[in-house]
């Protein structure tokens, strides 16, 4: 049954802190315990967490706070759960931020721990429709914390960055022995053929998979997927099995890896290069993607991260994220947050040309953003020609004059199609010095000008790069979010999760954010002022 915890809010007169040394009580009152206690316990909303209980039956929950508040000082001071549990028994300074004023007040066993944070799985993968709590719990904080810090939030800088779950980069050959272990192993021993029983022994991986020659290596992988197919055949007339979630990845492993031949009856191996990115990458995780980028094999997910970046702000945090297979582009990531940019407030958004898009430019401008770009993808236009910009054009529909003042003969836009035209007198066009540089075409009757809203809008936003000292602002603003990247990866190790599956990897990397906040926040409190600071030293994080 679910029941807030109030009791920290009432002092108990016989406490540690009251028969502690007056310097000892006066450094704990300075440390990050007590700033962690004040504006991430306090501000924890446990009633998010209440569907994760009974509402009126069962004994009283754990306090929800004091889980979420370790769950965070865990990512803040870099703990294993093995620590953590140590520290909460016998640190008075981690009990003081959970708003425990006595050591040994609460004990809990660790299995409640664990069974928490499954119920949080379980809830996120049964209600994938709702925002999940982490991220529900990471808003609220995120919003006192910038009212704690006073930081302006109307311009924010994105950047995405490859993580991994816990996994190996695993080649074709071990991830189709390992997807056939599994399935293996869920099978009854009556179904086991001595021809799979083989596989289950301890060493035979090493020799299987090792002890061959390069030339080998498909052969080998065509005989496996033999065996995926006899173990599917195996379970076809057990229906309890194939709802098994070894089995249910084997299969899909099998339709992504390999084709059935009607002609021979089997399945036979596709080609590396048949194979899609979104196929299966690991036995122990089915939602991790593969990608090549710059030259880097990369198997996981992408994190995109949206970041305060006002000049006026002394300390910068980190205002929404998302995670999402690797394969997702930049493009999708930024129409994905778009939304959530927008509800914000958020009117400037300042990135790299990954996430450039006509289509992209236009829907942020029709939500109130304005995203500047530090470059964009794309063939550049002939600088021989003219620019759309010095035609007069009002609102990127009817044009009005030419770059010569000849006003057109008549001019219309194309609603579906996205693009306009303007018509001009041919025998002015003739006589134009301009002629010969000019965007329109010459007809038999007259001249004209044709262009897509997308064109102008490409245009619109490389004149901004080529100009320098946009594109040096914009560089300004957008740069320091690769440090806040690289600080998530170093500091709360977000490079490489210790969890698997997109839910868990959502959950945990929530909590590297919050954790990563409040150190922001923690800097601002203890006097840290980034604009005090020379710009080379503005995105160094100091440790807590």
């Amino acid at each position: 049954m679910f029941r807030e915890n109030k009791e920290h809010l009432q002092g108990n007169l016989f406490n540690s802190l009251y028969g502690m040394d007056s310097r000892l009580a006066q450094k704990l009152q300075n440390s990050w315990a007590a700033l962690f206690y004040e504006h991430v316990f306090c501000q924890i909303d446990e009633c998010l967490f209440a569907p994760l209980y009974s509402n009126d039956n069962g004994r009283p929950n754990f306090p929800v706070n004091i889980f979420m508040g370790l769950d965070l000082i865990k990512e803040i001071r870099e703990y294993t759960d093995e620590v953590l549990l140590d520290e909460f028994a016998f640190n008075y300074q981690i009990s003081f931020a959970l708003g425990l004023r006595t050591l040994g007040e609460r004990y809990f066993a660790p299995r409640t721990l664990y069974e928490f944070r499954a119920r949080l799985y379980h809830y996120s993968l049964e209600h994938p429709e709702e925002a999940d709590l982490i991220y529900a719990q990471f808003e609220k904080l995120t919003d006192h914390f910038i009212n704690v810090a006073r930081l302006t939030t109307d311009e924010v800088r994105m950047d995405s960055t490859l993580i991994m779950s816990n996994i190996k980069l695993a080649g074709r050959l071990s991830l189709t022995y390992d997807v056939l272990v599994q399935g293996i192993k869920v099978l009854p021993e009556n179904l086991l053929k001595d021809s799979l029983k083989i596989f289950l022994k301890s060493d035979y991986k090493t020799h299987l998979l090792y002890q061959l020659k390069g030339k080998d290596i498909l052969s080998r992988i065509q005989s496996l997927i033999n065996h995926c197919a006899e173990v599917l055949q195996q379970v076809e007339e057990h229906p309890e099995l194939k709802t098994e979630t070894e089995i249910l990845r084997l299969e899909r492993f099998l339709k992504e890896q390999a084709a059935f031949s009607e002609e021979e009856k089997r399945w036979i191996a596709k080609g590396s290069r048949e194979i899609s990115s979104k196929s299966l990458q690991s036995a122990y995780d089915a939602d991790a993607t593969y990608r090549n980028k710059n030259g880097k094999k990369h198997v996981g997910y992408a994190l995109n991260l949206s970041e305060t970046c006002a000049d006026e702000n002394p300390v910068q945090i980190v205002t929404h994220y998302n995670l999402a297979p690797n394969t997702t582009s930049d493009i999708e990531l930024l129409k994905t947050s778009l939304p959530n940019l927008s509800e914000h407030g958020i009117k400037d958004v300042y990135t790299d040309g990954g996430y450039y898009s006509p289509d992209m430019t236009e829907e942020a401008q029709a939500q109130g953003i304005k995203v500047h770009y530090t470059d964009m993808t794309g063939r550049k236009t002939s600088s021989q020609k003219l620019h759309y910009s010095d035609f007069e054009i009002k609102n990127n529909q009817k044009v009005l004059r030419c770059p010569a003042n000849q006003e057109p003969i008549r001019t219309a836009f194309d609603e579906k199609e996205k693009t306009l035209s303007a018509h001009f007198n041919r025998e002015i066009c003739e006589q134009c010095p301009k002629k010969e540089n000019c965007r329109v075409k010459f007809q038999k009757k007259d001249t004209v000008l044709r262009v897509s809203q997308k064109a102008l809008y490409a245009e619109e936003t490389r004149l901004k790069i080529e100009d320098r000292g946009l594109r040096k602002e914009a560089t300004s603003k957008r740069a320091a979010i690769e440090g806040t990247n690289s600080a998530l990866k170093r500091a709360h190790g977000a490079g490489k999760l210790n969890v698997r599956g997109i839910i868990k990897c959502k959950l945990v990397v929530g909590a590297k954010i919050i954790a990563h906040n409040f150190r922001q926040l923690n800097r601002f409190l203890k006097g840290y002022d980034r604009r005090k600071l020379p710009k080379s030293n503005q995105g160094i994080p100091v440790a807590i």
